[in-house]
């Protein structure tokens, strides 16, 4: 009995000294500077800058293989911490925030087929260019709310993608899952869009769409520096977009819009500070 015993003592003895010089040996070291910035990243390990999770990019970021910018959930203050703890100048960029170009939802647009497959867009898109007739139209089925680890993007009951201003980070994956690339990254700082992407001649977008830029250029005449058009669509240029509000009346077709004071129809991430149309007759004794 005694011989067993001091047998597995042996055995553990030799065991311990070999974990410890193996742990030296293999030890990896870790720059302190790695672990700080990792601790300042916000750590939703969304893969928006590219690498895998908060702490690859903290890595990259101290092996300067990354720049300090690319981690939009974090925005400014994330940057500044990181320019810090590696010495650097910020590199500050504007925020973005996504937005869904198209307000075509199951209402206001013509259908091909009625889509019976696995909800997902991409899925769609494979089958004689998804269900909608026009061809660059949101197909509603939520690949981008999949995508996104934030919660910002909601599908309205008439199947149309909306993204919440107030809680989009900027990452960007919504737009790299999205089949028909309509989501687009934007500054902040703009809250007036042409919500269309269709490239189509005015006489065909009007036999499928309600709501869809026919490309008249009314709004490049209102407000020449602020638009642009593009192959028959009306586009906002962002940095001369000051004078673009003065267009929204203007459109014809209502595909301007400012999400100061318009969201699509149905989004649940409306404001609640905006306040409904007056009716034509309030405030009017009725007969």
């Amino acid at each position: 009995m005694l011989t067993a015993v001091l047998g597995l003592g042996q055995i553990g003895l030799v065991a311990a000294i070999a974990l410890g010089w193996a742990s030296k040996k293999f030890a990896v070291d870790v720059d302190a500077r790695e672990l700080a910035v990792n601790e300042v990243l916000p750590g939703v390990n969304c893969g928006a800058c590219g690498y895998p999770g908060c702490s690859g990019y903290a890595g990259a970021v101290v092996k300067e293989a990354a720049p300090i910018n690319l981690c939009p959930p974090g925005g400014s203050e994330v940057i500044t911490a990181i320019a810090r703890i590696m010495g650097l100048e910020d590199d500050v960029t504007e925020p973005q925030v996504a937005v869904v170009l198209c307000q075509g939802d199951n209402r206001k647009t013509t259908q091909k087929y009625i889509y019976t497959g696995m909800h997902d867009c991409n899925a769609a898109n494979n089958i004689a260019d998804g269900p909608k007739q026009c061809p660059n139209g949101c197909l509603g089925l939520g690949s981008c709310v999949t995508a996104c680890p934030f919660d910002a993007i909601e599908i309205t009951a008439d199947d149309l993608a909306v993204i919440s201003r107030e809680r989009c980070t900027g990452c960007g994956l919504c737009v790299t899952a999205c089949p028909r690339q309509l989501i687009r990254m934007t500054p902040a700082t703009a809250t007036v869009h042409v919500l269309c992407n269709s490239h189509d001649k005015g006489g065909v977008v009007r036999k499928y769409c309600e709501i869809g830029c026919i490309g008249c250029n009314i709004c490049k005449k209102t407000a020449p520096e602020a638009f642009k058009i593009d192959q028959f669509l009306a586009q906002v240029d962002y940095a001369h977009d000051d004078d673009a509000a003065m267009a929204i009346d203007k459109c014809p077709k209502n595909c301007i819009v400012d999400f100061n004071s318009t969201y699509p129809d149905g989004s649940k991430f409306k404001p609640a500070s905006i306040q409904p149309p007056t009716p034509a007759c309030a405030g009017k004794d009725l007969p």
